[in-house]
């Protein structure tokens, strides 16, 4: 009997529907950071330690390596691809 649902603002529609095409992007996109950046500080450690002249183990440096450039590529395709509108 007229109990009409009112008209949601289209700025906070834009937003659900982003969160729904791409939900927990946030918490996603911070634990891929923190995993990098501990990848990137387990090497810099192994190469402070190699430069001074301790043995590094090739497969420490591999591991590290992997987990820098896979956790780097995965924030790296989770960033927003936002296409630009068409000025015509």
């Amino acid at each position: 009997m007229g109990n009409q649902p009112r008209p949601i603002d289209p700025e906070l529609r834009a937003r659900l529907m982003q969160e729904l095409r791409t939900p927990w992007r946030g918490l996603r996109r911070a634990l891929w950071l923190a995993l990098a950046a501990s990848g990137a500080v387990g090497l810099a450690t192994m190469a402070m330690r190699g430069a001074s002249g301790a043995e590094v183990a090739s497969a420490d440096l591999l591991i590290q390596i992997s987990a820098l450039v896979l956790f780097g590529g995965l924030l790296w395709f989770d960033r927003n691809r936002t296409v630009a509108a068409d000025p015509d």
